[in-house]
């Protein structure tokens, strides 16, 4: 895999740089609540245009059906990378059409541009071949050379991902350098005790990775909605908790074999329960009320871990040398119930662990809860890109930039 260093040391100046980024940001309207994955690629953008490229940059943006959509434009995410490069950006209006043609042509040395959502073109996720090689096609009438940087996006088989290097010189950013690099430092030669941290919503969305993890971790300690499901398979009453019922007995096999393996699986001990789920807009006080894991009222919803698995949670992740945490406890976007969350990361910034956060909304909690994002070994960009690699999947994005 070519790096970017060997492509700059190669020259670039007046060549037209294609940077698949991941600009995939949330948004309030226009507004951008985290702009992490813009940071996380401006480096790359920084270098490429330092060096005299005419840099393209692209990305997707939320899951528009294949059709421009104003709610899911690139415009909010070009304007926030002007403002960290310190120059204007140009933004195209579209992906492959005149817009597109003609703010690339207009580049000079050393500048930027951003086109439009790829996913406003039907060919960037179509399952066929050939209409994802046409937009492929289409994409690299815009550029002289391919630089893969969009790690969130490098698990999809989309064609600005997997298609396109296939028909330009082609390398890989520093982010998706850096990205691969400490995957690796969780899969191979760990440093020891290595504990996973897995929350979120669904159970069925972690399962691969704690099949491929069973065989590599010393401890995985569950929150989030997912715990509820492993609470059922342990036979407790979650009451309206979120549940994915048909999991259960694959749950119990993994607790199963975890416990023929001698890993440690840990639960939650208590949790936050509440009659009904709290309004995220107007952060109106809940009043959860705490009580044991295996005691949760039929008619209540588990919301976040209670005090006594935060204090649980942090003695385990103490003494850990490794750590790989996807998933929040709780619904840590209101103030109720974002203790069990902050106290995990809390955890990881007082230990002494290379941490790694992996991606999405643990990425997202980091920052709007406060903490310092150098405290933490690594913040990824990619949440379901790690998961699959620590699955030990084949990663279409990263398979198209070998030679």
């Amino acid at each position: 895999m070519k790096t970017i260093d060997e492509l700059l040391a190669e020259g670039v100046a007046g060549k037209r740089v294609f940077v698949r980024a991941d600009l995939n940001v949330p948004l309030d309207g226009t507004t951008i609540t985290d702009d992490g994955r813009i940071r996380a690629v401006q480096p790359t953008v920084a270098r490429l245009a330092d060096a005299g490229a005419r840099v393209i940059v692209a990305s997707h943006l939320g899951r528009p059906k294949g059709a421009p959509d104003p709610a899911f434009s690139l415009a909010p995410a070009a304007a926030r990378l002007g403002e960290l490069l310190g120059s204007e950006v140009a933004f195209a209006t579209d992906t492959v059409g005149e817009s597109a043609r003609a703010t690339v042509a207009g580049l000079t040395d050393g500048q930027v541009a951003v086109i439009e959502n790829l996913r406003f073109n039907a060919g960037e996720t179509s399952k066929d071949d050939a209409e994802r090689g046409a937009f492929a096609d289409r994409l690299a009438e815009l550029a002289d050379v391919y630089v893969g940087d969009g790690f969130g996006a490098v698990h999809r088989k989309h064609a600005s991902v997997f298609d396109l290097p296939a028909r330009l010189p082609h390398a890989a950013g520093g982010l998706i350098a850096t990205e691969v690099g400490v995957l690796k430092k969780l899969t191979e030669d760990v440093a020891r005790p290595y504990a996973v941290v897995l929350g979120g919503a669904k159970v069925s969305d972690k399962l691969g990775v704690i099949d491929h993890l069973l065989e590599k971790a010393d401890r995985i300690l569950i929150g989030g909605g997912m715990a509820y499901t492993f609470l059922k398979a342990k036979g407790h009453e979650v009451g309206t908790s979120l549940l994915q019922e048909d999991q259960a007995p694959a749950v119990q096999g993994y607790l199963k074999r975890a416990e023929e393996l001698g890993v440690e699986f840990v639960l939650p001990v208590d949790v936050l329960v509440a009659g009904e789920f709290p309004d995220l807009k107007t952060k109106a006080p809940a009043h959860p009320t705490t009580v044991a894991a295996d005691a949760i009222p039929a008619d209540q919803e588990g919301l976040d871990i209670g005090p006594e698995t935060r204090k649980l949670y942090a003695a385990k992740l103490a003494d850990a040398a490794t750590v790989f945490w996807n998933g929040p406890m709780g619904v840590f976007e209101h103030p109720d119930y974002a203790e069990g969350t902050k106290a995990v990361a809390q955890a990881l910034v007082d230990s002494q662990a290379f941490s790694v956060v992996g991606g999405g909304d643990s990425a997202a909690a980091v920052r709007i809860l406060g903490f310092d994002e150098n405290a933490f070994g690594h913040i990824s960009t990619g949440g379901g890109a790690s998961l699959e690699y620590l699955e030990g999947k084949t990663l279409p994005g990263l398979a198209a930039l070998e030679d």
